[in-house]
């Protein structure tokens, strides 16, 4: 009976059911670019820079975090230190104390990235392992005249391969008689 009741409790179901966490839903490739571009526009300064002004941008900004905190200490310390830098030590401050922690979000930026390129990277390679065996299995098949249909699509697919393997080494086309195949032709 007291498990009849506690059937009956709507209450105590819906309790149980809200304590349970619930997984967060999966974004699509769309709207993951979505939510990327409007923070972007929340965000106040994105500064795209070439590789050559970042490259010196980093070679101007090398200094230890002691050598800068010394350094803002300096320009409070004395007003003429402060005048010449047109800058009073909070606002310099500010700045660095937004260096770091901007640091972070572009830590967690650059993991994201990693992680993300590397789930592709699984995904091209799973796409790439389904179509290698697609490939072979086409090859096998049409040896039987009866799969006849299925020729002209692996001679394009071999045609393809030839033209990239030709644009990844610089080298010519290899000539037809040394191209090999996995599985001799019917």
């Amino acid at each position: 009976m007291a498990t009849q009741n506690q059937n009956q409790n709507p209450r105590s179901s819906n309790a149980a059911a809200v304590e349970l966490p619930q997984p967060l839903p999966t974004l699509e490739p769309e709207a993951v670019v979505e939510q990327l571009r409007a923070m972007r526009g929340q965000i106040q300064e994105v500064t795209p820079l070439s590789r050559a002004e970042r490259d010196l941008l980093r070679r101007r900004a090398k200094a230890s975090n002691e050598v800068l905190q010394a350094s803002i200490n300096m320009i409070g310390q004395h007003d003429q230190v402060s005048l010449a830098v047109a800058q009073p030590a909070e606002g310099v401050r500010r700045l660095f104390e937004d260096a770091n922690r901007w640091s972070a979000v572009e830590d967690e930026l650059r993991m994201m990235l990693q992680g993300v390129a590397g789930a592709n990277l699984v995904r091209r390679e799973r796409v790439a392992l389904v179509a290698t065996q697609a490939y072979n299995i086409g090859t096998q098949l049409a040896r039987d005249p009866a799969n006849a249909m299925l020729r002209p699509q692996l001679e394009e697919i071999k045609r393809l391969k030839r033209v990239t393997r030709r644009r990844k080494s610089g080298e010519p086309a290899p000539a037809p008689s040394s191209v090999t195949s996995v599985n001799p032709k019917p």
